[in-house]
């Protein structure tokens, strides 16, 4: 029997992903232009924590980034204290498709772009990393590079977004592989962190009975993962540090110096530049731990892998389930949903599904759409005079917008609110901070943190 044309388009390759190709220099600078590709390129009065230094007063030490993707190159400001302008007007998160002049602080940055473009790799997997998306196979072909390397990377993204699965795939495509993988997560540490990561011998501290390996010394020959690195107490960062530099581990309590080969993988979802600037982390530390950037697109930037993610869940499930249960309604809310809690949050609502379809976000945050004519109707099944349902209909606009707003900005539900996302809420939305922090308090509880580090109420 011949085989099945559509089962054959179904398993085409992907197509190479053509990325934006570009340069950027500063006007009046006898520097040669910079290429801008897919790894961030820092712009800065920092020599240290910049590939372009601009070292001039009115530019901040780290002031923005900009990327290659294949819409444009992405830039961005880093929360920098005189901003970016483009045509006078400042952006704080924007893609340019066409030649565009930036001023920053008092200089200009020109970014030319090439029409021509480049291609990236079209690996269709990377690990157990999944998803067909342009953003997902261009993140495969970085990491077959990366892995190969026994640089460290750092990963960026969100809570729930894959981070740990990109670092375990790190580990198995790398010359590492035969050695072990240790995880070490940070947001769980205490008072026992040094103990931890460097281990003791007996009679170090009281109940330290006999001698214990840290993680480093575990991790000897292979890979030690440290997850939520942004969460690590500022007085064990320094001892971090000089164990990276100087490769060599000693034991709480030990004179004895013992050499350690570790490949460093650290991830966090905190913006590290920003927690820099705060003094809450050190800037030698993300220098040295920023071997390689990796940033991790978080789910609702990808959603063309919503259908290759739900399969993968269905097939775990304990029967197996085919995508085909799934009915439209169910498919058609999924879409609609902003997932803040990425790849992590669409796995638990699979498994919802499965068990308790009617409940598949149970925390109140169902994106199915009310039915219209509801509103027009009092509890007591009567006409709404026109002005209460008017006025209710406002409401109802202002809070899904305010909503769909701050995932935009933040990609988060968190109702704490820092000052530049406010500023950059206004900005998108086009209207004034105030105006963004009236309608946080009204419609979203929303809390807005007048400086970055103080604390909250």
């Amino acid at each position: 029997m011949p085989d099945d044309p559509k089962e054959d388009r179904t398993q085409a390759k992907p197509r190479p992903v053509r990325y934006t190709k570009a340069c950027v220099s500063v006007v009046g600078s006898a520097d040669p232009p910079l290429e801008v590709t897919r790894r961030t390129l820092r712009v800065g009065s920092c020599p240290l924590s910049n590939e372009l230094v601009i070292l001039d007063p009115t530019v901040s030490r780290r002031h923005c980034e900009l990327v290659a993707t294949e819409r444009g190159i992405h830039v961005r400001d880093v929360d920098s204290t005189n901003g970016i302008f483009a045509a006078g007007v400042r952006i704080y998160d924007a893609v340019f498709s066409a030649n565009a002049d930036l001023q920053v602080g008092s200089k200009l940055l020109r970014l030319v772009l090439d029409p021509q473009g480049t291609e990236a790799a079209s690996a269709p997997s990377f690990g157990s990393l999944i998803g067909r998306s342009a953003r997902m196979r261009a993140l495969y072909a970085e990491l077959e590079r990366i892995a190969r390397s026994g640089d460290p990377v750092l990963i960026e993204g969100e809570t729930g977004s894959g981070k740990e699965l990109v670092a375990r795939s790190l580990h198995d495509a790398s010359p590492f592989a035969a050695g072990p993988y240790v995880v070490f997560n940070a947001g769980a540490a205490n008072n026992l962190t040094d103990d931890e990561l460097f281990g003791h011998v007996a009679g170090a501290f009281a109940n330290a009975h006999r001698d214990r390996a840290g993680v480093f010394e575990e991790a000897n020959g292979g890979t030690l993962f440290i997850d939520e690195l942004g969460e690590l107490p500022l007085e064990v960062q320094p001892k971090l540090l000089r164990v990276l530099q100087d490769g060599k581990v000693r034991r709480l309590g030990s004179n004895t110096v013992k050499q350690c080969q570790v490949r460093l993988i650290a991830a966090t979802n905190r913006d590290l530049a920003r927690e820099v600037r705060a003094g809450r982390f050190r800037e030698d530390l993300l220098n040295r731990v920023e071997g390689h950037l990796v940033q991790v697109p978080p789910l609702r930037e990808r959603m063309e892998d919503l259908d290759q993610l739900v399969e993968h869940f269905l097939s775990q499930l304990d029967p197996p389930l085919p995508n085909t249960a799934v009915d439209p309604d169910t498919w058609a809310m999924l879409r609609r949903h902003r997932w803040p809690g990425n790849v992590r949050e669409l796995r638990n609502v699979v498994r919802r599904f499965a068990v308790t379809p009617e409940r598949l976000f149970p925390r109140g945050a169902s994106v199915e759409p009310p039915a219209a004519p509801r509103r027009f109707i009092t509890s007591s099944g009567k006409l709404a005079p026109l002005s209460i349902a008017r006025r209710e209909a406002a409401d109802e606009f202002e809070r899904d917008y305010v909503q769909e707003l701050m995932f935009r900005v933040k990609g988060t539900r968190d109702r704490y609110v820092a000052r530049g996302d406010a500023e950059r809420a206004g900005s998108l939305a086009q209207v004034s901070r105030q105006m963004v922090q009236r309608l946080l308090k009204k419609h979203w509880g929303g809390v807005v943190i007048p400086e970055d580090g103080e604390e909250r109420d």
